[in-house]
């Protein structure tokens, strides 16, 4: 493609290197220019609509305009823009944020550290597990357990406990005291006839034979998001976390709730460790802290955890860790700012009176002869198409049949992230049933010109 010198397109295929991004293609295609926001919609810069059904990364909970936030960034920036954590400093925005978050926590928690991003979020909560080993003298009780397709982040340490093979391929990844335990798919990964709950009791044996293979005294964590959010929106199974906790309560194994994209409210409790009855020592999150209005996450760890490192840290002179940026004083104004937002205008009540509607609207796609299954929870949902329903005959990953109906709802002004053959659905916090009933109204357009497109090509059933 020819782009017009000097245009925002020509100078974006010049000089950027974009994530997740095959950089030949984009060289060929150029990129989609977003132009500004508004609630749920996002415009490109030839003023098109689109409803965000992705919350930009599963992230924008609060929508693309709030002036509470916008308000709060600027007070800020009047009256400290910048000042660092570092060795007993500390300033005001990041002592009242620690101070909410810890309050607002599933399970009793202590303390609080801020990155960020979700990736360094986990990072952080790896180091803090490896220095809480090496502080109770436990030196060989290193190796971190994450599940294939679970999804951490992609700096190198959470890239290796991310178990999706993108993320390690050409980066040497992943480093060595990274294993990986089952995908808790049920649609996908049962034996026939196998219940949801023999399901859960089947992957938690397994977790226990991977420990004991491994060896009890080696195994440090295990982490888990709640439901697996890229990896394809997976929704545990019943009664999965209760079966899995029992092992790690059995091996003294610490266990991590990867918050990221199910905290603040995404599934219908403020965490989703409360949804699930999940109890972590380790809870970290981002993205919604701060509606992604500026980078800020933060790995909260429980007294269990703090009384080892805070010995160990006078024993070696200080907590070796931290970024330019922890807590940056900005970043923890606005985040403050979206967590009193959340509470003022009864954003976690108002996820619960819409869910039902959304949950609605994404089932009713079951009967659709392209779809397999629908699942989600709260505001956060996927369907996975098959080529075979009946059969569970998935499409050739070479189609590219997710990123095509992807693509079509994008045509029909709708933004969607597809997960290999699963298409994800995550809308700000903020949607209206009316909006919601919109998002679907223009998906199944999409679908429709994505069947019409399969069957002339002769991969669709009839």
């Amino acid at each position: 493609m020819t782009f017009q010198p000097n245009s925002p397109a020509a100078r974006d295929v010049a000089y950027v290197l974009h994530p997740y991004t095959n950089f030949e293609a984009h060289e060929e295609k150029g990129p989609m220019i977003i132009d500004r926001g508004e609630g749920i919609y996002v415009y490109d810069d030839s003023g098109k609509k689109y409803i965000e059904g992705m919350a930009g990364l599963w992230s924008t909970s609060l929508g693309f305009n709030s002036e509470r936030l916008k308000q709060a960034a600027m007070k800020q920036f009047d009256t400290l823009p910048y000042y660092h954590t570092f060795a007993h400093k500390a300033h005001l925005p990041s002592i009242d944020l620690a101070e909410k978050l810890i309050s607002k926590m599933p399970v009793p928690m202590s303390k609080v550290f801020f990155n960020n991003s979700g990736s360094e979020a986990n990072d952080t909560a790896i180091k803090i597990v490896w220095y809480y080993n090496n502080a109770l003298g436990r030196h060989h009780k290193k190796k971190i357990v994450g599940r294939v397709n679970g999804y951490h982040g992609i700096t190198l340490a959470a890239a290796s406990l991310t178990g999706r093979s993108m993320n390690h391929r050409g980066f040497d990844a992943p480093l060595a005291n990274f294993i990986h335990t089952d995908e808790p798919h049920h649609y996908s990964k049962c034996l026939p006839g196998e219940s949801e709950e023999d399901f859960a009791t089947r992957l938690a044996e397994n977790l226990e034979n991977l420990i004991i293979e491994e060896g009890p005294d080696t195994v440090a964590a295990f982490w888990a998001e709640p439901v697996m959010g890229a990896g394809g929106v997976i929704v545990p199974p019943k009664t999965y976390f209760e079966k899995i906790q029992k092992v790690l309560n059995k091996y003294d194994i610490l266990f991590v709730a990867d918050e990221v994209i199910c905290g603040f409210g995404r599934t219908g409790n403020y965490w989703g460790s409360e949804t699930f009855d999940m109890k972590p020592d380790i809870l970290v999150c981002a993205k919604a802290l701060s509606s992604s209005y500026l980078p800020i996450s933060a790995t909260i760890i429980n007294d269990k955890v703090y009384e080892p490192v805070k010995k160990a840290s006078a024993e070696l002179g200080a907590f070796g860790h931290g970024y330019t940026y922890s807590g940056h004083p900005v970043c923890a104004a606005v985040a403050l700012e979206t967590m009193k937002i959340y509470d003022e205008e009864n954003i976690i009540e108002k996820v619960q009176g819409v869910a039902p509607h959304f949950l609605k609207g994404l089932h009713s796609f079951a009967d659709h002869p392209l779809v397999g299954e629908t699942r989600g929870v709260g505001l956060v949902g996927a369907i996975q198409v098959m080529q075979d329903k009946a059969t569970k005959k998935p499409f050739e990953a070479s189609a590219g049949v997710g990123p095509m109906i992807a693509n079509l709802a994008t045509e029909e002004g709708l933004m969607l992230r597809a997960v290999g053959d699963s298409i994800a659905f995550c809308p700000p916090l903020i949607i209206t049933e009316t909006q919601i009933d919109e998002m679907f109204d223009c998906f199944r357009r999409g679908l429709d010109r994505a069947l019409d497109h399969l069957r002339k090509e002769g991969q669709a059933v009839a």
